[in-house]
């Protein structure tokens, strides 16, 4: 769980970064970190998409994960979760409390919820490889710089929810790694190269992708390279 640890870590310290920053980061600075950070996330993802030892596994696997995620429309689940929260916090006649709930409840679903959080994870777990949620790290704390310093020290409650869910998941991921090949590992890891790919490319605001869409993709590449032929 080191990964998750750092990722925590960052966001605490970004948090105090911008709490001493109360007047804000300047927009130029942040988007050009941003774009930065969006170019290294890809040539991660790139390598771990070039891993793949049988191509036609993680184009399958895509197509039935896609094909799943569209018909469970997580993209729009997890949209009106985001919603539901925001309107019952927005409602609150504690201004104080509310301020603190919505830097919590923004900051925990934009770490939480995407495909960095999940595949990092994920390769946490299964073969200690942190360089993806290293990356997510320090994406994250730039991000919590900027939150905090617009909606205060909510933010830095949001780690416990990266420590909850992300650690979670390597947990799990770490349980099922005896009964993983490595044929199924380095498939999985390809495909959720992929969509690593995709998250640089919202990053840098070149095409809207319904990532949560795709995350099915990951266990169904697992599934279909278990049981494809030698």
């Amino acid at each position: 769980m080191k990964g998750t640890l750092v990722n925590a870590a960052a966001v605490l310290v970004g948090s105090g970064l911008g709490l001493a920053l109360k007047q804000g980061i300047p927009k130029k600075y942040h988007n050009t970190l941003i774009h930065g950070m969006a170019l290294a996330v890809g040539v991660i993802g790139l390598q771990m998409a070039l891993k793949t030892q049988n191509v036609l596994i993680v184009i399958l696997g895509i197509a039935v994960g896609a094909i799943v995620g569209e018909a469970l429309n997580i993209d729009a689940g997890l949209n009106k979760v985001g919603n539901w929260l925001g309107n019952k916090l927005s409602n609150s006649d504690e201004s104080g409390k509310s301020n603190i709930g919505r830097g919590f409840v923004t900051a925990s679903l934009v770490y939480c919820i995407g495909a960095m959080a999940v595949v990092g994870s994920i390769q946490d777990g299964l073969t200690g490889d942190t360089r993806i949620l290293y990356a997510k790290s320090l994406l994250d704390g730039i991000i919590s710089i900027v939150f905090t310093s617009s909606m205060g020290i909510g933010v830095a409650f949001s780690s416990v929810s990266i420590l909850i869910y992300q650690g979670s998941i390597t947990l799990l991921a770490g349980f099922f790694s005896t009964v993983l090949s490595d044929k199924v590992v380095t498939e999985l890891t390809a495909t959720g190269g992929i969509l690593i790919v995709g998250v640089s490319i919202l990053m840098l605001e070149l095409k809207n992708i319904k990532l949560a869409n795709l995350l099915p993709a990951i266990p169904a590449a697992a599934v279909i390279a278990y049981f494809w032929p030698m």
